[in-house]
């Protein structure tokens, strides 16, 4: 029998409500983490590296992944500073190499990482999930933000619904809104103000999805043929959620997006991280043919479930219930695995990490990051273990 997946647990760092030790009592054996409080765009060191490392490992675990060796806004925007932080991003990945951490996940969207409208969606049963609501989107960046050319991306159907759920909305839940929307910053709890959104708006005025793929395409082909030499398999993390929003372009979001990533730098080192939370948002991805067909450049897995909605909205839900359909997913990965060991590859123990969770029972005591909750997580990973085993022993 092959190896099984390596079953991961993102951590926030030292500051994080989720322990090193509640980490290692969930069953889980590796660590998906960075360096959060080093500048996005600036050198990682070796020291800071190696002092993360040493942490992670005297709690009894290996710093499986990192998530993310963050691509600085320059690169993306092609500004005339983007060659000076590839070599940057270069030399982080380097370091990286030397402390013998060789998975970077890493995404390409503009200005936010994640963007949720509700971080505290109740559940039927009193559990709270993460949730994007496209009436909430669309009244925050009609009449909020008020961003000009927001008018001619709405439908008028549409326009009246968001304004009839900001007339809802009392002075608290707005304020919510705002802060919920603008918290997608990359590895912090930091908000951007409205202004500050506007201004970070303001620099991809020019740049559409041809231009931000090709900015991609160029950072790939600057940092593969180094990341070969060192060893490291670069993951690159769909769009969240896969469809454009506030005009900024995606580029992560389909099948032909990730074959576009492939293709543009072909190596063994430039590969996907596939979420199936991401990619699941939208209806038309088969994520098992996905995998089938992609499977040989995944190097990480987020497995999470989300409920589409009939007007393009979605929630986090229980890891196997949800639009996306677990069990063929798992097999597929499986199938995939099988097709490594088969072939002599030593990657077959793909890292997987249950992606987010509902607050459940004791999580509510707790000020975690949205969706990465101690209890709701340990039953994703739990179940999708479960999952795991039982399709491997009847296979």
């Amino acid at each position: 029998m092959f190896s099984n997946l390596e079953q991961t647990f993102r951590w926030y760092g030292p500051a994080d409500p989720v322990t090193l030790q509640a980490v290692r009592q969930t069953g889980a054996t590796g660590v998906v983490n960075a360096l959060h409080h080093i500048a996005s765009g600036e050198v990682w060191t070796l020291d800071e590296i190696q002092k993360r490392k040493q942490l992670i490992e005297a709690a009894g675990l290996t710093w499986a992944v990192v998530e993310s060796v963050n691509v600085h806004e320059s690169i993306k925007t092609a500004s005339p500073q983007r060659d000076t932080y590839i070599e940057k991003y270069i030399a982080s990945l380097s370091n990286l190499s030397k402390a013998g951490i060789k998975t970077v996940c890493y995404n390409f969207m503009p200005v936010l990482d994640w963007t949720r409208t509700d971080i505290d969606f109740r559940l039927p049963n009193g559990a709270s999930a993460l949730r994007f609501h496209t009436p909430a989107l669309a009244a925050f960046d009609l009449y909020i933000l008020e961003r000009e050319a927001a008018q001619n991306e709405y439908t008028p159907q549409q326009q009246t619904a968001a304004k009839q759920y900001l007339d809802g909305l009392n002075a608290n839940e707005k304020s919510k809104l705002i802060t919920n929307v603008m918290a997608g910053l990359p590895g912090t709890k930091d908000v951007l103000s409205i202004d500050e959104f506007k201004a970070h708006l303001e620099k991809y005025k020019e740049v559409d999805a041809a231009a931000l793929k090709q900015n991609m395409a160029y950072f790939l082909k600057a940092i593969i043929p180094d990341a070969e030499k060192l060893g490291i398999k670069m993951c690159i993390h769909p769009d969240d959620p896969p469809f454009p929003i506030f005009g900024l372009p995606r580029v992560i979001s389909t099948e032909a997006d990730l074959e576009f990533v492939v293709n543009s730098s072909p190596s063994d080192s430039n590969g996907l991280t596939f979420c199936t939370g991401s990619l699941g948002a939208r209806a038309d991805n088969d994520l098992p043919a996905m995998i089938s067909r992609l499977g040989r450049h995944i190097h990480f897995l987020h497995l999470r479930n989300v409920q589409r909605e009939h007007d393009g909205s979605f929630y986090e839900a229980d890891h196997l219930g949800g639009s996306t359909d677990m069990y063929a997913v798992m097999k597929a990965v499986i199938l995939e695995q099988k097709r490594r060991a088969e072939s002599g590859s030593e990657n077959a123990a793909i890292p997987m990490r249950p992606d987010h969770g509902h607050k459940l029972l004791d999580d509510f005591n707790y000020d975690t990051f949205p969706g990465y909750s101690a209890i709701g997580r340990l039953k994703g990973l739990a179940e999708l273990r479960g999952l795991e085993m039982g399709i491997k022993r009847s296979i």
